[in-house]
């Protein structure tokens, strides 16, 4: 797996965790709001009940003490009342202390103000009562503003326990509000994170099981190919060993009968045609055994500009007579683990392709170079010793059995050439590979794991 999938599938997984994380983060951050807004919530409730139940009693007790000092109008009885009167001033300005609403604070105030406007009506009656020396009873029936005074201070007491109710409300709604953003939070980023999944296991299933697929029908294909290869080769050379002896005979025979016959006569013309039949014979058998039965390699370590200059000095006389140019062009000193004389024949092999291809008048450019390729188990540095040509290039339909036994498009070809090259080329550790393309050319490369000193 190279390393663009590695890190496309790692930041995939980064970005899951952390979608995964923020939707932890949010959830712990809800309950833990909801944990401090039920307390809140309790305390505004017992809050509620106490301001409204404290209120009443202190309102209750100021009302009983004047009572009192109405039915006894004695000193201590009007000290009570005014006690009682100064004690709810005081609770009054402690709730105005701990009260954090404007409403709240308007209406301790009003409460404030409506509370010292009933007991100035009491007191002014108290001073009326007394400078006129009235008994009692003519304090028992208050005043029409002192009534509204007093009723006025129970409504807005009532008043203030229902705003404290509203504030409680409000939390309420608000939390309404934050749980509706957090369910929208969540979703939304189970949604994405849905997707995230999504994209990742399609990217699994892109990058690495697909490839596993086509690996694995390669293989097939490859072992299935091998097998029937391996059948053919078997047949192949017993066919090839059998044609071998005969073909010596008639060889040894034909000599013979060559020596006899005098140069230039129709006789002799007609032996030299069945001696190049014969040649060509065995080249076909020798194809087939090399094919059927290769020779193991013998690994030296070589110069990779040296296999191009032999190949290239093997080769020039048949290019000169099709007027093709070869150019070797320079490279820097690399060296292979290589069989010279198998490397050798593969570039032989490539090289007259490539001159089929251009027939007359064209060039072949032989050239060496660096490269870093994925060869057996891993990525190492290797040398692609590479064959360019000026030809026809490869059609497509001919591209897909390029490398098969005995396909060929070549009238006096077998079709084992570039086979035997592909398979001389895997025992050395390598790969052999092309790019064509029509009417432009072929460039075929030999690629060979490069000795590091």
């Amino acid at each position: 797996m190279d390393f663009g999938i590695k890190f496309r599938l790692a930041a995939l997984v980064l970005v899951m965790v952390l979608i995964a994380a923020l939707i932890a983060l949010v959830t712990i951050n809800f309950e833990r709001q909801e944990a401090e807004l039920r307390s809140r919530l309790n305390q505004l409730d017992s809050e509620s009940y106490s301001i409204s139940e404290q209120f009443k009693d202190r309102l209750r007790g100021v009302s009983d003490r004047l009572l009192r000092y109405r039915t006894e109008p004695t000193g201590t009885n009007w000290m009570e009342f005014l006690a009682a009167g100064h004690n709810l001033e005081a609770w009054i300005d402690s709730q105005n202390n701990a009260r954090n609403t404007k409403h709240e604070q308007d209406l301790l105030q009003q409460i404030d103000s409506a509370l010292d406007s009933y007991l100035d009506n009491v007191q002014a009656l108290h001073v009326t009562s007394v400078s006129a020396g009235e008994t009692n009873t003519s304090l028992l029936v208050p005043s029409g503003s002192t009534t509204l005074a007093y009723r006025r201070v129970s409504d807005l007491g009532q008043e203030l326990a229902a705003a404290h109710m509203d504030l409680q409300n409000q939390i309420l709604n608000n939390a309404q509000e934050a749980l509706i953003r957090l369910r929208v939070s969540v979703l939304s980023l189970l949604g994405l994170l849905f997707l995230f999944a999504v994209t990742l296991a399609m990217m699994v299933y892109r990058d690495m099981i697909t490839p596993l697929q086509v690996r694995l029908l390669e293989s097939e294909a490859m072992a299935e190919r091998r097998e029937k290869l391996a059948a053919l080769g078997l047949l192949a050379a017993g066919v090839a060993h059998e044609i071998r002896n005969p073909l010596t005979a008639i060889k040894a025979a034909l000599f013979i009968q060559k020596k006899r016959l005098p140069a230039g006569s129709p006789e002799r013309d007609d032996v030299d045609a069945v001696e190049r039949e014969i040649v060509r014979l065995e080249r076909i058998v020798n194809d087939f055994l090399q094919f059927a039965r290769p020779a193991e390699p013998e690994f030296t370590v070589i110069s990779a500009d040296l296999l191009l200059l032999e190949a290239r000095i093997f080769c020039a006389p048949q290019m000169e007579r099709s007027n093709i140019e070869m150019i070797l062009e320079p490279c820097e000193p690399m060296r292979v683990r290589a069989d010279p004389a198998q490397c050798k024949q593969v570039l032989i092999n490539l090289i007259q392709n490539a001159a089929d291809s251009i027939g007359q008048n064209g060039k072949i450019t032989l050239r060496a170079r660096p490269d870093r390729k994925s060869l057996g188990n891993g990525d190492k540095p290797v040398v692609i010793l590479e064959v360019s040509d000026t030809g026809r290039g490869i059609p497509p339909e001919v591209r897909k059995r390029l490398f098969d036994p005995f396909f060929t498009t070549k009238d006096n070809g077998t079709g084992l050439g570039l086979s035997i090259a592909a398979r001389i080329v895997q025992r050395h550790g390598g790969e052999l590979q092309y790019q064509t393309e029509v009417n432009r050319g072929t460039t075929f490369g030999v690629i060979l794991p490069r000795v590091i000193e």
